[in-house]
């Protein structure tokens, strides 16, 4: 008979493989996420009976769908891309659904109908329970005048037990990341379980634990590179603290010693070097929110960088538009927006109570009509930010919502590296 490995949703498989280990989906988990779970290919009764340990059998990763989400979509699924899958389904798959008598088909769904389809009831309310009665079996999704109307419709009661698998069988058109991305549209629904449960095939000696490695895989992180080691070192605290679920997908120069690149200057040379020699690995110039950051951002973007990279500068905030600016004329506030924030402005400002952040206007950039200007003992508040803990941010002594927006806006700009080159994958994916 056999042994499967299923990647599952809330008990729903999205992908399965029989006596191997099949498409790897070790980069959706991290090690904290390796774990004992009940499965239903383990004869519980024969290990009662026999007073021995289940455990090995019941090991796999498992995290929730709310975890699993920003991974996924960091791999390039996004809403977006999920779209332009379910219209490349449409388009694949319109000619093939009339019937043997030339009837014609009803009209597919439009994208924005098959998600509201897919998300009206959270996964966990469905009926998972064995029925071979096909009109109950079918629950909720007994109306065929819509249901017809799904690309790549066929006989779904052929594999299907209860009314869950058989709604799993109705929207499984799309590829098992892509429907991970549909599926959390819900928000119900991202509480629940993703596993891969690899302990029955490998007590099964169909494959070795070593086969199953969590974490993003090499080709698939970000190389971000930054104008100086505090960035370097701001960033890489700021994930630990606020995105620990997506921390491994993110890689940085070696900055323990000196940055090799420093400044706005080098960093446009970095990025010109590496566009030349065609560098294959995901890079991020990431830029500051400065006069010299928008000049050296512009400088950038005319190379014309490979669709591997791209550059991008610290976020606008609205914090910034009126900020303590000290020139000539003393402190006044300042649109300091692509003049004068660099990272260390998106830290928490207040936290030396006794002193006014204020930024000190330096240099005028005659090519840009603008003055850089510089945050006033930013190493202080570097500092500061680099001692807080999981602990102190959970307890909110510490605010973290500018960082939270660089590192919210590092993300979108990494998620369209992939994502442009999932759209070159031919149609359909070679799994199906």
């Amino acid at each position: 008979m056999g042994t499967e490995i299923t990647l599952d949703v809330a008990g729903l498989t999205l992908a399965w493989s029989k006596n191997s280990r099949g498409q790897d989906h070790g980069m959706l988990f991290q090690e904290k996420d390796r774990q004992r779970t009940p499965s239903d290919q383990i004869d519980y009764d024969w290990f009662a009976k026999n007073k021995e340990d289940p455990g090995p059998m019941e090991i796999g990763f498992c995290r929730s769908l709310r975890e699993v989400l920003p991974r996924i979509e960091l791999l390039g699924f996004t809403l977006d891309h999920v779209r332009r899958e379910y219209e490349r389904c449409v388009k694949a798959y319109g000619a093939d659904r009339d019937d043997a008598n030339g009837k014609k088909a009803p009209p597919p769904m439009s994208f924005s109908e098959f998600v509201a389809f897919a998300t009206a009831h959270p996964l966990e309310t469905l009926d998972d329970t064995y029925d071979d009665d096909d009109s109950r079996m079918r629950g909720r999704f007994s109306d065929e005048a819509l249901t017809q109307r799904i690309p790549r419709h066929w006989d779904y009661d052929m594999l299907a037990y209860s009314e869950r698998s058989y709604f799993g069988r109705l929207i499984d058109i799309l590829s098992p990341y892509a429907m991970l991305r549909l599926l959390a549209q819900n928000p119900a629904n991202l509480e629940a379980d993703v596993a891969w449960q690899y302990g029955p095939l490998v007590e099964a000696g169909w494959a070795t634990e070593s086969e199953f490695v969590p974490e993003a895989r090499r080709r698939q992180t970000f190389l971000v590179a930054t104008e100086g080691s505090s960035d370097a070192h701001i960033l890489k605290h700021g994930f630990s603290l606020l995105k620990p679920e997506i921390y491994d997908f993110f890689r940085f120069i070696d900055v323990s010693e000196r940055h090799p690149f420093p400044g706005t200057g080098n960093l446009v040379k970095f990025a010109e070097g590496l566009a030349k020699i065609d560098v294959q690995n995901q890079v991020v110039f990431l830029f500051d929110n400065d006069a010299e950051g928008l000049d050296a951002y512009q400088r950038v973007l005319s190379l014309n960088l490979p669709s591997n990279m791209r550059a991008m500068m610290l976020p606008e905030l609205k914090q910034f538009l009126a900020f303590p600016a000290r020139g000539p004329d003393g402190v006044k506030t300042a649109d300091i927006n692509r003049r004068a924030a660099a990272i260390e402005c998106y830290l928490d400002l207040e936290s030396h109570n006794d002193v006014t952040a204020k930024v000190i206007w330096t240099t005028y950039k005659k090519e840009l009509d603008a003055y850089q200007g510089a945050l006033e003992n930013k190493e202080n508040y570097a500092k500061g930010f680099l001692r807080q803990t999981s602990q102190t941010v959970g307890a909110g002594t510490y605010d973290v919502s500018k960082l939270r927006a660089v590192l919210d806006a590092l993300c979108a700009e990494c998620q369209l590296i992939p994502e442009e080159a999932l759209q070159a994958i031919p149609w359909p994916p070679n799994e199906w």
